[in-house]
């Protein structure tokens, strides 16, 4: 079953930027799974959780009911292909949804 998951994950190349939100420098990564590569510390790590997982990268659905809670300024960007399938997604702290999905893949941001 893993096995199926990583070659699904195969036709990955991401590039990622984080922002600390509050002047400081902006991090940059980039991650290719398939095989495994990029300046993400632990991409192997990174590239299997990322096969665990399903939409990773889709936003908070439309009407969702989120939680008014602040978590920080920091905002991620994540953009280039994920399963084979073109991703281009923002990631921040603000809010109850935005958090939770801002954890869900925090891995990528570290």
């Amino acid at each position: 079953m893993e096995r199926m998951l990583l070659v699904a994950v195969a036709a990955t190349a991401l590039t990622i930027a984080v922002s600390p939100g509050n002047g400081g420098a902006t991090r940059h990564w980039t991650l290719q799974c398939g095989p495994v590569a990029g300046t993400l510390p632990h991409a192997a790590n990174a590239c299997t959780q990322l096969a665990r997982l399903s939409a990773p990268f889709a936003p908070v659905p439309p009407k969702t009911m989120c939680t008014a809670i602040y978590g920080g300024p920091q905002v991620a960007r994540v953009s280039g292909t994920f399963g084979g399938h073109k991703v281009r997604a923002t990631f921040n702290r603000r809010g109850g949804c935005e958090i939770a999905r801002w954890n869900r893949v925090s891995f990528l941001f570290r």
